[in-house]
């Protein structure tokens, strides 16, 4: 008996403890996440923004939610009700479970895998089958359109996302989160991270995540020239939410991947005290809050891109640049003898 609380009950209550301390604040970072965008909109076109539900409008998101849980959620008649259910919780599912490989801290990861970069590549891949999913399942030619073009806009950043990542592995010579962020720590504090050293792919980096994200000014699948709502167009109540939540909780998490590829992670920006004495994960969170705000600012700055120019920008412009920046970046490595061994 005790063997088998010892091997079994205990480890898996820690887990589901460590599940917990994550999805429960990473849902309520969600919810504010939509405050948040809505005040910064607000504030960019001289507007309050949400001020009536609770002091300042804090009880909004609460609002929000509850209004969407109670709606009715309508299933079009020719729909395949089983796949059409399935693609947003797969969607907002996939968000979640990327978190798993995500440092917080020296030695603060549910798992601490050193192939956590693979993870990381293969979680994101499997996003398009949740809009493919919902496109085909709506029995709708509008969603079913709107599906390929969001899918085929994932997959043209991917790629240029997946070089980035390369070079920056390049410098590290280890898949693990952890060792990424441990290889950017030295007496220069933030100028010894990676935005610095790799400065373009720092860029190419935070716009691709823009448009892995469907984010303004990459935002087509939503806009789909104005007249329906892209691949979610036949979608209400949870089900409509649940795509929303998994946008936003991919908001954060691609954040936390530029905070740990270029801004040194858990680290502190001036490695001497006081600025030590903060403990790292709310540097993480501040990074993360850093980089969410950037997100936010585009959408307050930059009009919608035409599908032509997405396109163009994505494979004539950025697969390019990275790919050439990742061989610039291994023959200085090899001829200043600094590749990781």
């Amino acid at each position: 008996m005790d063997e088998f609380f010892t091997g079994y009950v205990w480890p898996t209550a820690i887990t589901v403890a460590e599940v917990l301390a994550i999805i429960v604040p990473l849902l309520l970072a969600v919810a504010y996440l939509t405050y948040a965008e809505r005040k910064v909109l607000a504030a960019a076109q001289l507007r309050k923004g949400p001020n009536v539900v609770g002091a300042f409008g804090l009880l909004q998101p609460l609002a929000d939610g509850a209004k969407l849980l109670f709606k009715e959620t309508v299933i079009p008649s020719g729909a395949n009700r089983v796949v059409f259910v399935a693609a947003p919780i797969l969607t907002f599912v996939l968000s979640l479970i990327a978190w798993a490989v995500i440092p917080f801290d020296a030695g603060v990861v549910i798992s601490n895998i050193n192939v956590g970069v693979l993870y990381l590549f293969a979680i994101s891949s499997l996003g398009v089958y949740g809009i493919i999913m919902a496109g085909w399942s709506s029995n709708s030619k509008y969603a079913f359109l709107g599906g390929l073009r969001s899918a085929a806009q994932m997959v043209s950043y991917e790629v240029s996302i997946g070089f980035v990542i390369v070079s920056v592995l390049l410098c590290v010579g280890s898949l693990n989160l952890s060792d990424i962020v441990e290889a950017q720590s030295g007496a220069w504090g933030a100028i010894s991270w990676y935005w610095l050293r790799l400065f373009p792919m720092f860029i190419v980096f935070f716009i691709s995540a823009l448009a892995e994200t469907n984010r303004s000014p990459f935002d087509l699948p939503e806009g789909e020239s104005e007249l329906v709502a892209g691949f979610f167009v036949e979608y209400s109540a949870m089900t409509f939410a649940l795509f929303y939540l998994g946008e936003y909780a991919n908001m954060i998490l691609m954040s936390a991947m530029t905070s740990i590829l270029f801004l040194g992670g858990w680290l502190s920006p001036v490695p001497f005290a006081p600025f030590t004495w903060i403990p790292g994960p709310l540097w993480f969170a501040l990074k993360i809050a850093f980089v969410l705000f950037c997100f936010l600012w585009v959408r307050a700055t930059f009009p919608r891109f035409r599908y032509d120019q997405l396109m163009r920008l994505g494979w004539k412009v950025f697969l390019p640049l990275s790919l050439g920046w990742l061989v610039l970046t291994a023959g200085v490595l090899v001829a200043t003898g600094t590749l990781p061994q």
